[in-house]
């Protein structure tokens, strides 16, 4: 019996435990690997390698670098949007060294075989690896299409693990895995599990502002699986296709339509802010969000009265959920009579996109440029005539 498996059993009581063309084909998760050692990694057998010693220095993404150490790779995690937030280190450690450590640093070998990943956002860099082979563990299959993971979890290759806040000890005992990566403001239960030598890693790309920033952690997560040239091919190919759109939807001249985001949940009006990813990729599609001059990265809580005097006469409104049956412009009327007081109910501007139907949360993570594209598709047709919209389209 393993000292871990001692320590969860010790912990248990304790514990009581998500081409712009087209979708992108999936990885040759071997090639193009230039590092300088091979180690055997991941479940599939497929072999993984520890990435070189050289600095990985993200271009967009801000929460994560990468630097040498002696014996190891220095990784370092922080918020992007907490400038003065406290910063977590990881020494990542080939596979059967000592390497002497810093203090304080958490040592975490690779290539990590088996992750447990807390939210879709994490599986999404792993399933654009090609690496769902290396996930014993998710939260919940709620709005999960990956049939590679789909078909782990009914086999047992993969475990559900109960939800933040309410995991299930004798899962997490019984998987043992590598690494949990966490995300670090949900509703936690992580303090009990940081007591089994499992180390907990916190993933900020959901806190990143740009596209681009959030698709780079594809790159931290190679890292970690020992396939620093393959993320970052990856990740190269995600940024050409996002910079060449961003470009041409630049080169449009003219006024620019301005798009409303959200909906009313109990009473409140739920939208993201001026300086956040949502209005970015709308800016970047040759669009004005409506609250363009807001400069909070976050969450925005409105009420009816303050969207209305803002946005009434705005042509386009996006709206993103998991309506059950036919969303339809009646449907969204029937939800609160109000709406079809909008321009964009009245003139057909509704930017739909239902997670019932579409992977989006595990997938478009790491496709900015599929949806860029999908809102230059609404925006300026003509500039992608090709197109098949993937994710969001105008409702008919």
């Amino acid at each position: 019996m393993t000292r871990r498996y001692l320590t969860l059993l010790v912990v248990a009581g304790a514990l009581l435990f998500g081409s712009c063309a087209g979708r992108r084909s999936q990885v040759d998760r071997t090639a193009g690997d230039t590092s300088s050692a091979t180690l055997s990694g991941g479940s599939s057998g497929v072999s993984a390698t520890i990435s070189d010693s050289s600095n990985l220095n993200p271009r967009h993404a801000t929460g994560f670098e990468v630097t040498p150490g002696e014996g190891y790779r220095l990784l370092t995690l922080h918020d992007p949007q907490e400038e003065s937030g406290g910063v977590s280190s990881f020494a990542l450690v080939p596979r059967g060294t000592s390497p002497e450590l810093p203090a304080g640093v958490e040592r975490v070998e690779v290539p990590v075989r088996s992750v447990i990943c807390m939210t879709s956002l994490q599986l999404s860099n792993l399933i654009a690896l090609d690496r769902t082979d290396a996930v014993v563990g998710i939260t919940s299959t709620r709005h999960l299409h990956n049939a590679d993971m789909l078909a782990r979890i009914a086999e047992g290759r993969a475990r559900r693990i109960g939800i933040e806040g309410n995991f299930d000890p004798e899962v997490i005992m019984e998987i043992d895995p590598d690494l949990i990566i966490i995300s670090p403001y949900k509703r936690g239960g992580y303090d009990n599990l940081r007591q089994v030598g499992i180390p907990l890693l916190p993933h900020f790309g959901y806190q990143e502002t740009t596209p681009l920033g959030q698709a780079e952690w594809i790159r931290c997560v190679g890292e970690l699986l020992g396939q620093r040239a393959v993320a970052d091919s990856v990740f190269a190919g995600i940024e050409r296709r996002y910079e060449g759109l961003r470009a041409l939807a630049g080169s449009v001249e003219g006024p620019r339509p301005t798009v409303l985001s959200g909906e009313l949940r109990g009473g409140n009006w739920y939208a993201v802010g001026g300086e956040s990813y949502l209005a970015r990729l709308f800016r970047d599609a040759g669009a004005d969000y409506f609250l363009r001059n807001d400069t909070r990265a976050g969450g925005v809580t409105l009420d009816f009265e303050s969207v209305y005097a803002e946005a009434s006469g705005v042509r386009y409104w996006r709206i993103l959920n998991s309506f059950e049956g036919t969303f339809s412009y009646d449907a969204l009327r029937r939800e609160d009579a109000r709406y079809a007081d909008f321009r964009a109910w009245r003139e057909r501007g509704i930017i739909y996109c239902n997670m019932r139907e579409v992977p989006f949360y595990e997938s478009t993570p790491v496709e900015p440029d599929v949806v860029l594209a999908d809102f230059i598709k609404v925006f300026h047709p003509e500039l992608v005539p090709d197109h098949e919209p993937v994710y969001y389209k105008l409702l008919k």
